[in-house]
């Protein structure tokens, strides 16, 4: 009898130099990591964040936000082929959005989860096979970070000090060891980096 595979919990998420995956302006405020978003390099790195992940795990804002410009993306044969490949895995894959707020899923292939996501992602790794990515959706990396379920880190690293807004490493999480399993450099200093979690 074969043992069946654990899935990996990977997290994606760009960060200043200082940590923050926005400005002092609000969620809205991301004027310090969209110009490297859509470098070679950060388009190589999101290729990489769904090779093998079979499940995307979003908070409501980022998946009412990627519905519509993501599954325009897919259909748009002039894309960056890169940008194609991650949109059409996104509008085909299995996703689970947390909200306490809807009542139908926004997307095909989506469900709806308001529990916590900790209970509902452990019960995902317990069950199918492939990675599960949470994907950029920064409140339920940080819960993930808490209960240290996170396996892999997709980090892209901007350039750029914002000075405020939100931190992902927040205090209070316990501490842990990581290592790197592939790092990219751009020409205008952005820095892909995967980290693995050592256990």
């Amino acid at each position: 009898m074969t043992r069946a595979t654990v899935r990996r919990v990977t997290a994606n998420l760009a960060l200043t130099l200082d940590g923050r995956y926005n400005g002092p302006g609000g969620a809205a405020d991301l004027g310090a990591i969209v110009p490297y978003a859509i470098t070679d390099v950060a388009r190589n790195h999101m290729a990489r964040i769904w090779e093998t992940a079979t499940t995307a795990v979003l908070g409501r804002l980022n998946a009412e936000g990627f519905l519509g410009y993501w599954s325009a993306i897919a259909r748009d044969e002039a894309a960056d082929p890169r940008d194609r490949g991650y949109a059409n895995w996104l509008v085909g894959t299995e996703k689970v959005v947390f909200s306490r707020t809807l009542t139908e899923a926004p997307w095909e292939r989506s469900r709806i989860a308001n529990g916590s996501v900790v209970d509902v992602v452990s019960k995902l790794k317990a069950s199918g096979e492939g990675d599960i990515l949470v994907n950029s959706s920064a409140s339920l990396i940080k819960s993930l970070l808490s209960a240290d379920m996170i396996d892999r880190l997709y980090l892209l690293i901007c350039p750029e000090i914002a000075g405020g807004g939100e931190r992902l490493f927040e205090d209070g999480l316990p501490g842990t060891s990581w290592s790197v399993a592939h790092q990219e450099a751009g020409s205008r200093g952005e820095i892909a980096v995967v980290y693995d979690r050592v256990r």
